[in-house]
């Protein structure tokens, strides 16, 4: 991850934005919607001015601990909801998704609303909480990128190196 963020950090894009970038793009990955997060993630990145490689990048590297995820969400929308925890296997929900989708959406869309009503209570205050810890770092790793280059940046005759 280190070096794409530099990449950008050398193309004019600033720590803060990264910050953002990472902020939005690590909550969008985690969508308990398996299939939309790399659409919604696009359109953030579109809407708020984020580098699309790099929150793709996210979504991507993410991937693992979506379903993990996912399956907090829906726990924690049947407790918010004050209904028992639906539970079912994910081959039986991909199975029905892809051969007959209304059925799907008749038997497991209230618990995948109330999934997206428990992300959406959360993913606020992550992208809160993510966005002021990866801050320092893109700022150091700004930092880094400047001493880097002011070191291998050739000096010119009559120019006084800055100490």
């Amino acid at each position: 991850m280190r070096d794409p963020l530099v990449h950008q950090l050398t193309q004019g894009i600033t720590p803060e934005k990264l910050a953002l970038t990472v902020a939005v793009g690590s909550a969008l990955a985690l969508f308990p919607v398996l299939g939309t997060t790399t659409l919604l993630c696009f359109i953030a990145g579109l809407a708020l001015r984020l580098n699309q490689p790099i929150i793709q990048l996210l979504n991507q590297a993410l991937w693992p601990v979506h379903v993990p995820v996912i399956y907090g969400c829906l726990r924690l929308g049947a407790r918010i909801f004050g209904v028992s925890p639906m539970s079912f296997g994910l081959a039986h929900a991909h199975d029905l998704l892809w051969s007959h989708p209304a059925l799907f959406f008749e038997e497991f869309g209230l618990s995948l609303a109330h999934a997206i009503v428990a992300w959406a209570i959360i993913a606020p205050a992550y992208i809160v909480a993510v966005y002021y810890l990866s801050l320092p770092i893109m700022r150091a790793v700004d930092r880094v990128k400047h001493r880097t280059s002011a070191v291998a940046a050739p000096i010119a005759p009559g120019d006084h190196p800055v100490p």
